[in-house]
């Protein structure tokens, strides 16, 4: 496994689902983790009570990442109790499928102000706090970034977070700072079970159009997410890893 020995993480939306997976991943491979929730406290406090159980240090942190003043306390708090940062892994994210004639000003709003705003305020203040050795940047994509029916907004949102990957990666490059995103396919959470989609026609048709023949679990995606965060991608920037088990 890929070292993170002495490295510091923030993880947002790390109280369930891909983003709890990465936060105990990150854990597992050395590094203290900073896992960001919106309104799970108990889901995020589990995290962080299973990260301390296998030995390694965690802590969680309540905030909207869609706001400004709460991404600020959210690195302010990760400065006061671990004094330094290396690793953001930007997970926070929402969707909602819906076809053309039902999409609201307010859902478009809800879904880039967290999957985009929230990636941009979120990297703001972490290249604020990174050291003089920089860091690594993951944002999460999908797939769907191509452009899927009924999902008009989200892969607008998540087009935007490849765009804005591609563009800080450029940016930040010279202060030592590497920005990367991963881009799963179908994956198991509490998410898909909740939104009916285990279970459904489209799991089986996701399932069946995957060469590696089956969904995606959010270990899958930790992995990738150990790999960017650490020095074995330390040649790696600008990209979009697509994990997917082979599903287009």
């Amino acid at each position: 496994m890929s070292d993170l020995k002495g490295k510091v993480a923030v993880v947002t939306g790390a109280s369930k689902g891909i983003g709890a997976a990465i936060a105990k991943s990150l854990s597992a491979a050395g590094a203290a983790v900073v896992v960001n929730y919106s309104s799970s406290k108990d889901g995020a406090d589990r995290v962080v009570a299973e990260i301390k159980a296998n030995g390694g240090k965690a802590i969680a942190v309540k905030g909207d990442i869609g706001k400004a003043a709460d991404v600020r306390r959210l690195f302010d708090e990760t400065k006061k109790i671990f004094n330094k940062l290396d690793v953001l892994v930007n997970n926070a994210g929402v969707y909602k499928f819906l076809p053309l004639e039902e999409i609201t000003e307010d859902e478009f709003h809800r879904e880039f102000n967290i999957n985009v705003l929230g990636t941009i305020l979120a990297t703001q203040e972490a290249v604020k706090h990174f050291g003089p050795n920089g860091g690594s940047i993951i944002n999460m994509s999908s797939i769907a970034s191509a452009g899927v029916p009924e999902a008009a907004v989200y892969s607008g949102a998540k087009s935007a977070v490849d765009a804005i990957t591609r563009g800080l990666a450029a940016e930040l490059g010279p202060r030592k700072i590497r920005v990367n995103a991963i881009a799963p396919g179908g994956v198991e959470t509490e998410g898909t079970h909740s939104g009916g989609i285990m279970g459904s026609d489209l799991e089986k048709a996701m399932v069946a159009g995957t060469p590696l023949g089956r969904i995606g679990q959010p270990d899958d995606i930790a992995r990738v997410a150990v790999f960017l965060a650490s020095d074995d991608s330390a040649w790696i920037t600008g990209e979009r890893l697509t994990a997917s088990g082979g599903y287009r």
